[in-house]
């Protein structure tokens, strides 16, 4: 599998490393810019992401922001928001305006920080990345 894990803090993209390193490759993005240029390039080479976790609140462009440019990337690539990247957002916002948002986005899952790798390993299943 490979996963794009983009958040601004270090420790954050460090500990989400740690816990999806078992189920792939990952690679790293500091905010929704460098996401999206990320995905950009993943799809150009036909080597798209199965798996973004993507934070909400990042400088410049957010994760919200981010979820809407590359669901259109993938659109434009031919792909509706079932056959892309299996997107969740992982935040510290859970209130129901931000997750009612991410979803309305065709964000896939939703993970409040901290990250409790069983919630995060769940939500994995669910979205049948792994077993």
């Amino acid at each position: 599998m490979k996963i794009l894990i983009v958040d601004d803090d270090f420790m954050s993209r460090k500990l989400l490393q740690e816990m999806l390193k078992p189920y792939g490759s990952t690679h790293i993005a500091v905010d929704g810019k460098e996401a999206v240029d990320a995905v950009r390039v993943a799809v150009v080479e036909g080597n798209p992401y199965n798996l973004i976790c993507l934070d909400i609140l990042m400088p410049g462009m957010d994760g919200q922001q981010a979820l809407k440019q590359i669901r259109a990337l993938e659109e434009m690539d031919g792909k509706n928001s079932s056959k892309g990247a299996k997107i969740i957002m992982i935040t510290t916002l859970g209130d129901p305006k931000s997750v009612m948002a991410s979803f309305k986005s065709l964000c896939d899952g939703y993970v409040v920080k901290p990250i409790d790798i069983a919630k995060l390993l769940s939500e994995l299943r669910k979205l049948k990345l792994i077993k």
